[in-house]
């Protein structure tokens, strides 16, 4: 039996030993999943090794078979193999570890959760003691301050009207400090009680499951020496079969299987030549002419030859007597009839030896003349008529495919010649044509993965720059100019009392057709038409009109006590800041083209006197809380050195989480010595991912339109505030629209008015506030022309920066849980990341 350790070792003044033991048996199941993921690790790697040992062991039985030193190659082989066998069994032995270890996770959480809910009775005792502990400390401080007062009147000779009503006061408070008394003690005795009950079941826990850990490590270091001990078998083994191995039997080996015999030469001895014999046997050759058995060799016998003639045939073209005397009349001709086939010679005996491989080339046989058989049979069914043969060409034909590679090639070619034709026939159209000339290769690349953080709406291939379209990006892509299906977007619809404006007000902007357009101010009378010299311009317009959210301070004044003037009985106070960035990319005017992401940040702030809180006091109460609205998001992402997470909750819209004190508390602390003169300390404590509906999850809706010619741009920007994504109702603050525009712009005039950047060739519209009180429900038009010197324009992606303060898109929003800690402060903000516009 354990000596009780728990049961005396937690009580304290402040009575938090409840909550060390409690987080403490959470630690136990995070240190269950560590040593879960330490086991996945090393098999992990004992797999990767086997793996490379088994590679190893193959390129081992490919090496050269050639040599004395080969059959080694064998022992290595087999050694190798073995030994990744020895690893791989590892593997399967810590496969199974591993899921004795996760089944013991699962039922550890079970335990867990099961033990939270017998252990709840002792929290509110905790919570009694702890609030009574409070309550009595106060009562008592005024109990001796009213009894201070009581004397001093006393002493001062005070009226006695005076001294009554201070006595009056002082027996409050004495009834008071003594009620707390007894409440106390009774808090005190169940108190007592009930955290020793739960002191030691929270010792019995830890027992158990540092048992369980020992055993799990036991099995793991049984599996690790016996695959040793199977390591050092393979080595023995390897050692005796190169010990066996001599240089002697290497060469005796070579020498059994490469062998090429054990009889020598013998020796020859001269022989003198017999004249007479060798001349009777010599025998004059004939050359062969090389001829195609069968073919018909024409004739004219009625045509005389000259002698040069027969000089040229003779000699074939090559210099008198360069070849000596060529018989052609006895030259090796087939006989052949009168249809031109070879006639058949009569079959003999010799035939066979004729044909023979082994037959001499220097026998008599090689003047005969070699025979072939030729025999054609007639086709079959030629007497059909002719479509039948005509069908199976056809289905012959048919069954050829062509490689890939080659149709490839083929339609590469037809396309480039198909462009090239295109391009020399058809002469180069302004306007509305011009913007199909622009691809899309690029920009479909960087929206593959959804990212839109990666993406710059100025680069050239964004701008429609023309430099960047490449010829062998293959067919561009179409840009719309005109709106797609009506129902494709849903607008707030033109109240019909509302009138268009002419086209005339604006010079020559003509209306495009599109499936929202909502109503332009009635009566607005455009700006005049200027040189662009004349134009206002801002140096102050920079390349990126995007805003990014994590740049802005997230925390503000909190509204609790003094920073300074912390007491360490106070409650710390705390604040917290979400923070989220919405990027989006829209095109055309079709909402299942519409990209989102939304990503926020959680940050908690402390002020500068919690540090001398936690400095007097090395065992602060665990701070504690719960994540509330999660349902909405796709991931989070807590910071791992700060916080840890109960895994076991069941309630999917919510999600616990409590510090590492001891990691928070070193954390202010170097904070404080980087920074002494600050009042708060910033602290990020997790990220997350929102879950996007497309289009519905952005809360200002974007269709954009350009009309280019050699001469003029058109541009309009329909827009649509969209509250059903916010957490609550607000505004879009500090609106603002980036527009490039190439092609030389002279002159321009925009409704509203806007900004022209000479320079950067960049037009800026700023909006006052959007949202659903603003005129049309927050919906609206922009629209401008230019005049252009070099058109046409390149339709260019339109960059679009806001911002709300006051609520997320995400809805999630922070309680604490336990004592200890109280939340002064709560801000809630996001704005635009990347927000684009494209037609």
């Amino acid at each position: 039996m354990i000596t009780p350790y728990f049961l005396e070792s937690f009580w304290g003044e402040k009575n938090n030993g409840f909550d060390v033991l409690y987080h403490n048996m959470k630690h136990g199941q995070i240190s269950s999943k560590e040593l879960t993921d330490f086991i996945r690790e090393r098999s992990a790697i004992e797999e990767a090794y086997a793996r490379s040992v088994t590679k190893l062991a193959k390129s081992a039985g490919n090496f050269s078979p050639l040599g004395t030193f080969a059959p080694v190659w064998d022992v290595f082989r087999s050694s190798t193999e073995k030994l990744a066998a020895c690893h791989l069994e590892l593997v399967r032995k810590l496969q199974e570890l591993i899921k004795e270890v996760q089944k013991y996770v699962d039922d550890q959480a079970k335990a867990h959760k099961k033990t939270k809910e017998e252990v709840a009775s002792t929290l509110e005792a905790v919570q009694n003691i702890q609030t009574t502990s409070q309550a009595l400390t106060k009562s008592k401080e005024a109990y001796n301050a009213k009894t201070v007062e009581q004397e001093r009147l006393r002493k001062e000779g005070a009226t006695q009207r005076e001294v009554d009503k201070a006595g009056v006061k002082a027996k409050k408070a004495t009834e008071t400090y003594k009620s707390y008394v007894e409440k106390y003690a009774t808090a005190k005795s169940e108190f007592e009680q009930k955290m020793a009950e739960t002191a030691q079941k929270f010792q019995d826990i830890e027992e158990s499951h540092v048992l369980h850990m020992k055993e799990i490590i036991q099995s793991y270091s049984q599996s690790v020496e016996e695959t040793h001990v199977q390591i050092g078998e393979v080595h023995t083994e390897f050692v005796g079969n190169m010990e066996n191995t001599s240089p002697e039997g290497l060469v005796q080996k070579l020498a059994e299987c490469k062998g090429t015999g054990k009889e020598r030469p013998g020796s020859i001895e001269f022989e003198e030549c017999n004249a007479a014999v060798a001349t009777e046997g010599a025998k004059p050759r004939k050359r062969k002419t090389f001829a195609i058995p069968g073919r018909r060799k024409d004739k004219d016998t009625d045509s005389t030859e000259s002698t040069e003639v027969e000089a040229a045939n003779t000699a074939n073209g090559a210099p008198p007597g360069y070849y000596g005397a060529i018989d052609i009349q006895n030259a090796n001709v087939p006989q052949v009839d009168a249809e031109g086939f070879c006639i058949r010679p009569e079959a003999n005996e010799n035939d066979a030896k004729e044909n023979s491989f082994y037959s001499s080339s220097d026998s008599d046989d090689e003047d005969e003349p070699r025979k072939f058989r030729v025999e054609i049979k007639p086709v079959q069914g030629a007497a059909g008529p002719q479509g039948a043969a005509i069908d199976e060409l056809k289905a012959s034909i048919g069954s050829i495919v062509l490689s890939p590679s080659a149709l490839g090639q083929m339609r590469r070619n037809q396309s480039r010649v198909s462009r090239m034709s295109s391009l020399s026939s058809k002469p180069q159209v302004p306007g509305d044509e011009l913007s199909k000339n622009r691809t899309a290769a690029s920009f479909n690349d960087k929206l593959t993965n959804n990212d839109l953080l990666s993406l710059d709406p100025f680069s050239p291939t964004l701008a429609g720059s023309s430099s960047s379209v490449s010829s062998s990006a293959g067919p561009a892509l179409a840009r719309p100019t005109t709106p797609l299906t009506a129902g494709a977007l849903v607008p707030p619809p033109r109240p019909s009392s509302r009138p268009k404006l002419p086209t005339g007000k604006l010079s020559g902007i003509n209306e495009i057709v599109r499936p929202f357009s909502p109503p332009k101010t009635a009566g607005a009378s455009p700006p005049p038409t200027a040189p662009l010299a004349r134009a206002e311009s801002s140096s102050s317009l920079s390349s990126n009109a995007s805003v990014s959210a994590s740049n802005t301070p997230t925390v503000g004044t909190s509204r609790g006590p003094s920073p300074i003037t912390l007491a360490s009985h106070d409650a710390l106070p705390i604040a917290v800041a979400f923070t989220e960035s919405v990027n989006a990319y829209f095109k055309g005017a079709d909402p299942s083209k519409c990209i989102v992401k939304i990503t926020g940040d959680m940050t908690l702030s402390f002020p500068m006197g919690i540090i001398k809180v936690f400095t007097s006091n090395p065992s602060p109460a665990v701070l504690t809380f719960r994540l509330k609205n999660t349902s909405r998001l796709e991931q989070v992402l807590p910071n791992q050195q700060l916080l840890h997470s109960d895994a076991s909750q069941s309630d999917s819209n919510s999600r616990d989480f409590w510090f590492n004190m001891p990691a928070l508390m070193s954390y202010l602390r170097k904070a404080a010595e980087q920074n002494p003169t600050a009042s708060y300390y910033n602290v990020d404590i997790l990220k997350y991912q929102v879950h996007s509906s497309g289009i519905q999850s952005t809360p200002l809706n974007l269709a954009v339109y350009w009309k280019c010619s050699a001469g003029t741009t058109d541009l309009c920007l329909d827009y649509r505030f969209n509250p059903e994504p916010m957490s609550g109702p607000g505004s879009l603050a500090n609106v603002q629209i980036l527009v490039p525009v190439d092609g030389g712009v002279t002159s321009m005039q925009a409704l509203p008015n806007g900004i022209w950047n000479a320079e950067q060739n960049k037009f800026l519209w700023k909006l006052s506030d959007i949202s659903d009180k603003s005129d049309n429900e927050g919906a609206g038009s922009l629209r401008a022309k230019f005049e252009l010197s070099s058109g046409p324009s390149t339709p260019a992606t339109l960059a679009v920066q806001f911002m709300n303060e006051g609520s997320t898109l995400s809805g999630v929003d922070m309680e604490l849980q336990g004592p200890g800690y109280r939340l002064s402060l709560t801000k809630k903000r996001f704005a635009t990341g990347r927000y684009m516009a494209d037609c």
